[in-house]
């Protein structure tokens, strides 16, 4: 992976391109741009055959120029970066921070792309991407720019770190409603990567976004708790919390269907329409109905309201 890091301190995972793949991409895309050059220059010589040779010669240059030059910033500023050839083969261009190029740099990587490409045979890239840490040539580095891979082979989302175990539950009565989704993601990309971070860089950053979260929460910091550890049990707490209400929601779905398949029978709710109801005696005329013994109602005693964090044992 890349050691680019951001101005936030976020490590971005971006993988380079080396100079084998970096030199198929530009074979396909200068194969595709030769052949394109093949049929305009038979075009351009049927439609400048009454011209003179000086002009015929011109008009062959500036297509040349045209097909080897500006087709290739087009490309690049219209595709953002992908060309057919790096798109055969997974590669992108992208600025130095990670997003995504512009006109100025495909200009600039263009440009210098003729003299260290076509003028002396690709020479001077290939030595400069062999000496370059990340694979640049020198119109990446004019540019500011870098080819990674978008095809990393592999690649999967890295889980969240288990809390302590003396932290289980703790922050069951904390209300994450008011955690913007922004500040959950940016926990979590902390939490799957606090072990690429300096250490003083990444204390900072769990200090930071543990007092983002208890202002957002509203409730006081829990004493003796270290950053890190607290942010593992508040995004453990609202994973829980999203699992529980998906099986809830999934279980209540289930029953409707249930209780939709069920029709009432006889004025009797909840018994299917095929199973027999065994007949109900008729009262005797001398019974007299009996009223119903009312039981008082009990108490209903309030809930505990939660209190926020508890002080450690």
């Amino acid at each position: 992976m890349s050691g680019l890091v951001t101005g936030d301190a976020v490590v971005l995972g971006l993988r380079p391109a080396r100079l084998p793949s970096r030199a198929m991409a530009f074979l396909l895309d200068l194969a595709v741009y030769f052949t394109g050059y093949v049929l305009v220059f038979f075009g351009l010589a049927v439609a400048t055959a009454g011209l003179d040779l000086a002009a015929q010669a011109a008009v062959a240059v500036a297509g040349m120029l045209l097909l080897l030059v500006g087709v290739p910033i087009a490309v690049e500023t219209l595709s953002h970066g992908r060309s057919l050839g790096k798109l055969a083969c997974g590669l992108r261009v992208v600025r130095e921070d990670g997003g995504p190029i512009r006109f100025r740099h495909a200009l600039v990587r263009g440009s210098m792309g003729v003299v260290e490409l076509l003028m002396v045979f690709g020479t001077v890239a290939c030595i400069a991407s062999l000496v370059s840490e990340r694979g640049r040539r020198l119109g990446d580095v004019f540019a500011g720019t870098l080819v990674v891979r978008e095809r990393v082979p592999g690649a999967r989302v890295l889980p969240v770190p288990a809390p302590p175990p003396w932290l289980a539950g703790r922050f069951a009565g904390l209300d994450l409603s008011a955690v913007p989704d922004g500040l959950w993601l940016a926990i979590r990309q902390y939490l799957t990567r606090m072990d690429q971070l300096d250490p003083h860089t990444g204390a900072v950053m769990a200090a930071r976004l543990a007092d983002d979260v208890v202002a957002r929460t509203g409730a006081p910091a829990p004493a003796g708790v270290p950053a890190p550890a607290f942010l593992m049990a508040v995004v453990h707490e609202r994973q829980s919390r999203d699992a529980a209400r998906a099986f809830a929601a999934a279980g209540g779905a289930s029953g409707q269907g249930q209780g939709q398949g069920a029709v009432a029978y006889g004025g009797i709710p909840g018994v299917p329409a095929t199973a027999p109801v065994a007949p109900v005696a008729a009262p005797l005329p001398s019974a007299r109905p009996v009223a119903p013994v009312q039981q008082p109602a009990a108490p209903v005693e309030p809930a505990p309201r939660a209190t926020g964090f508890a002080p450690p044992a």
